[in-house]
């Protein structure tokens, strides 16, 4: 047998050991969710009775719709009314440590705020009940929390959180796209009401991706403003590659290492289900191959210091685009 061909024979094994070693693997643990919604200080009755809209639609989509358990959901608000919370800067601490607790590595982290925020000398801040927390304390809480982390800061003044935030498995989106942008925003209602809405669902897989929320929402935004024949001061920027700089729904979806957007195309709100037996044996393959790319993804981005640049920048971007194409593969079998 000639070299190429012993090569190719040999490479043919590996791969079916492999999947021998995959259908065999025990079932995968359907990661869970938690949620963290937070309206702070509202500063007067009109803005306090939209901000209590809202923050109810979250808690009732995640309840609901997502099927998240109550016990999984953390709701804090500027007027406390059991099983809600007062939205100070304790109880916001006190929910962080204990999510770093209850967390674990594959497990997701959605996070929203609604309200004010401002941007200023001391740096960008979202308004609590008294003192409030600044985008690099916020970021001190979330950093010890495992999992997948989906931070969505949809107030004013909320552009500097998307530098401060950015991270390794974070997906990132803030309603400004300047730090001028301190103007009461409407990003946050759109968002909600995505997922809810069957024209969110861009590719038709019956579940919507952060990706589609945003795109939906951005475009939402987009008219709103065009209907009030108002100048846009409002542009949502979305992160999940980690560089801290973001991008807007309209620059397309393609995921390359210069765009956001594959994690979020391939990060849902929603629970996986668990891959039980019976289940069908290339979506069981497909999943367990999902779970170890997203492995690999962890891993490089925990050792990026001890790579080279452009090495690192190759290596994210093929993970991340293997991991889109498997997530349409799953989404083609679900």
């Amino acid at each position: 047998m000639d070299p190429a061909a012993a090569v190719g024979a040999a490479v043919n094994r590996i791969h079916a050991a492999i999947a021998c070693v995959l259908l065999a693997a025990p079932p995968l643990a359907a990661a869970d969710r938690y949620a963290v919604v937070v309206t702070g200080a509202s500063g007067g009755s009109p803005y306090a009775e939209k901000y209590d809209a809202w923050r109810a639609s979250v808690v009732t989509t995640l309840e609901q719709k997502l099927g998240y358990p109550s016990d999984h959901i953390v709701v804090l608000a500027e007027q406390a009314a059991a099983p809600v919370r007062r939205a100070t800067r304790d109880e916001v601490r006190a929910a962080f440590q204990d999510l770093v607790k209850r967390v674990a590595k594959d497990d997701v982290v959605f996070v929203m705020l609604i309200g004010h925020g401002t941007s200023g000398d001391e740096g960008a801040r979202f308004n609590l009940v008294g003192p409030d927390l600044t985008a690099a304390e916020w970021a001190a809480l979330i950093k010890p929390i495992a999992g997948r982390m989906i931070f969505v800061n949809g107030a004013s003044g909320s552009f500097e959180f998307l530098e401060a935030l950015s991270g390794r498995g974070r997906v990132v989106v803030t309603a400004a796209d300047s730090a001028a942008q301190q103007y009461e925003t409407v990003f946050p209602e759109f968002f909600i009401a995505a997922f809810g809405e069957e024209q969110a669902d861009l590719d038709r897989n019956g579940r919507i991706s952060i990706w589609e929320a945003f795109q939906t929402a951005s475009g939402r935004v987009r008219k709103w403003f065009e209907d009030q024949g108002r100048l846009a001061t409002e542009r949502p920027l979305l992160d999940d590659n980690g560089d801290g700089i973001g991008r807007e729904a309209e620059d397309g979806p393609e995921p390359t290492k210069e765009r956001d957007g594959a994690l979020a195309q391939a990060t849902f709100l929603q629970r996986d289900a668990p891959v039980a037996t019976g289940t069908d044996a290339g979506l069981a393959a497909l999943l367990r191959e999902r779970a170890d790319v997203q492995s690999r993804i962890d891993r490089l981005r925990d050792g990026k210091a001890d790579i080279p640049p452009d090495q690192y920048e190759r290596e994210l971007e093929a993970l991340l685009v293997e991991l889109a194409r498997l997530e349409r593969q799953i989404r083609s079998k679900s």
